[in-house]
């Protein structure tokens, strides 16, 4: 009986992601004339993980993906990664008006200083 796996089943935007990512990886190792061994001995992987990662592979882990940007010094991208959050920032922001939040309050508050109602200028 073989082993069930979902590792490869994903939505087609998604794969599409990883498969350009990965042709992006692979034009900046080949931009800095590096073989596929440099990067595998550099991130301590084999030469078909790196080959992997370079098809996009959803089944390479996350880490494997940061050691090879780490040895092509890609390391501050990944900080990057789900740094820009509009969504996030307006579901935040509508849970704070709804919860009654003041900005003017906090701005006073995150300045050192606290203003009470009725300290405010009407």
């Amino acid at each position: 009986m073989s082993k069930r796996t979902f590792g490869k089943m994903m939505p087609r935007a998604l794969a599409q992601q990883l498969q350009l990512m990965g042709e992006q990886i692979m034009l900046a190792r080949k931009r800095r004339h590096l073989s596929m061994q440099d990067i595998a001995d550099r991130a301590t992987v084999t030469r078909l993980t790196v080959s992997k990662v370079e098809h996009g592979d959803p089944t390479v882990a996350m880490g494997i993906y940061a050691r090879v940007l780490f040895a092509l010094n890609f390391e501050k991208d990944i900080s990057l990664l789900a740094a820009n959050d509009p969504l996030g920032r307006l579901l935040q922001d509508a849970e704070l008006l709804r919860n009654g939040w003041n900005s003017e309050r906090h701005e006073a508050r995150f300045n050192g200083r606290v203003v009470k109602d009725e300290d405010k200028v009407k």
